[in-house]
């Protein structure tokens, strides 16, 4: 199927609206005033979270000027003050904004979900650029709100999601507009997380604070309540009954497995079928409910209208799984999601795969690599996460963060032409904010493009939450059959604490 300027519109005007800062990325004194610098200068860039995932997102933007780092707790951030040892170190984000504001540029926010908003609003309203980690915000409400203020302070932004960055996301998206697989009806996504702790009924009783830790700053937005370890059994792999991971199997803090993995697995999804909002969505499925966690396995399901020339189609995600789903209408003994691999002689962590080109995420889908890799028995076979999207002309499959596109079943691949790029391609995930933040071209995943997306995503968190089939009025941002459902669009914030 061709493209004409109708189509191509149609694609691409949703991607790109609002992306760009009202402004314009015009001359270089108006992208001063705004913040932006040259693409020679340097970025000083502060860090939200130094700990953890932090550290990598850190590392990721090492080419710039680390000039400042904030985290509640001096243990897990230890490494990273240790090689920044001259950088200026705070607990409280909002002290390091007031005392270290006029030399910073853009800020890097990898703490818990729940604190994700109230500290990039914080960094936004001062005009710095923001990097926030997926799944961007805990409510649907704060999505619109840094949506919304993104596009008011003029700031560059950027969500976590990597897949947005990646390579195959744009293969799938391309490939579904060329039409190699008729109209999309159905996509199915699954993980194994979630891997920490979750349908948990009892919380054990109080113990004391580490003295690394500074609790009362960690709960932040959050309604107060006593720190516990977790008593016998714990620390786990993850450590204790809350933090340092933990915390994302509570309602109050995380999003379960769809808020740690929806967003790289069904960016491909999101982008290549512009899914926009749902008219519907179910939790068909849960195993072990829990008043305060989320459950150990569940299954979504989601309804989406109609969108253009797009047919409605059904959205299903499963979490807690050991191996990969049967889908129907897949054949026997495809792989689905992820490829095994090999890694190199000499036991190193890389695979066996085709040069990553511009720093991109994750594996593109190459046939040799793949023939090397089939019935090889020291291949490694991968946790189950992945997506399908199933055409009334074909099936494609892709992995975790969108690699490794390629068409079911797999031997269409031999001698396969990609359709020719429509979309941009990513400088790599970092880069690419490195570079929004410049006054170069809006990041893939921008919070235009990521706030609509988590926005949907997040109501499969509340669907965990309560029964039956919730509609959803994305113009009243309410769901109007279910009141209960309603009071998780919005969070509660503890007195002394507010979203601006």
């Amino acid at each position: 199927m061709g493209y004409d300027c109708t189509r191509r519109h149609f694609f691409m005007g949703p991607l790109l609206a609002g992306a760009v800062p009202l402004a314009g990325f015009g001359s270089v004194g108006s992208l001063r005033a705004l913040g932006y610098k040259s693409p020679n200068e340097k970025l000083n860039i502060a860090s939200i979270g130094a700990g953890g995932k932090a550290a990598s997102d850190i590392k990721g933007c090492s080419s710039e000027n680390i000039v400042a780092l904030c985290d509640v707790d001096d243990k897990q951030a230890a490494r990273t003050f240790q090689e920044y040892e001259k950088v200026p170190k705070y607990k409280d984000f909002r002290k390091m904004l007031d005392e270290q504001g006029k030399s910073v540029d853009a800020v890097i926010v990898t703490v818990p979900d729940f604190m994700h908003a109230t500290a990039a609003m914080w960094c936004m309203e001062r005009g710095k650029h923001v990097y926030v980690q997926k799944p961007l915000t805990r409510t649907v409400w704060e999505a619109r709100q840094l949506m919304e203020a993104a596009n008011k302070y003029k700031v560059a932004t950027q969500m976590g999601n990597q897949g947005y960055s990646n390579e195959g996301t744009r293969q799938a998206a391309e490939m579904v507009w060329a039409g190699e697989i008729g109209n999309v009806t159905e996509v199915h996504a699954w993980t194994d997380r979630p891997i920490w702790p979750q349908g948990l009924t009892e919380i054990p009783p109080p113990d004391a604070v580490p003295s690394t830790l500074d609790w009362d700053l960690w709960l932040g937005v959050a309604e107060k309540r006593p720190y516990t370890s977790g008593g016998p059994g714990y620390p786990t792999k993850w450590g204790n009954f809350y933090q340092p991971f933990n915390w994302r199997g509570f309602y109050d803090f995380g999003c379960g497995a769809l808020g740690d993995m929806a967003c790289h697995i069904l960016g491909a999804a999101n982008l290549a079928l512009q899914l926009g909002s749902p008219a519907g969505v179910e939790c068909t499925h849960k195993e072990s409910a829990s008043a305060f966690m989320f459950p150990k396995k569940s299954i979504i399901r989601y309804d989406f209208p109609a969108r253009g020339n797009m047919p409605p189609v059904k959205l299903f995600w499963y979490d807690g799984l050991t191996e990969t789903p049967k889908i129907p209408g897949v054949p026997d003994g495809e792989l689905l999601g992820d490829l095994p691999y090999v890694r190199h002689a000499g036991g190193g962590a890389a695979a066996a795969r085709p040069h990553r080109p511009n720093g991109f995420v994750g594996r593109v889908f190459d046939w040799e690599t793949f023939e090397q890799t089939r019935g090889n028995p020291e291949a490694r076979v991968p946790s189950p996460d992945g997506s399908v999207f199933i055409g009334d002309k074909g099936i494609l499959t892709t992995g975790t963060y969108g690699e490794e596109t390629r068409l079911i079943p797999v031997e269409k691949m031999r001698d396969y032409q990609f359709p020719a790029p429509l979309l941009t391609r990513s400088p790599g995930h970092y880069r690419d904010w490195i570079r929004a933040c410049k006054g170069g071209d809006p990041a893939c995943s921008n919070f235009n493009v990521a706030a609509p997306f988590v926005e949907w995503m997040l109501l499969g968190v509340i669907a965990l939450r309560v029964e039956g089939k919730l509609e959803w009025d994305a113009a009243k941002m309410r769901f109007a059959n279910n009141p209960e459902a309603n009071k998780y669009l919005k969070p509660a914030f503890r007195k002394g604490w507010t979203l601006t």
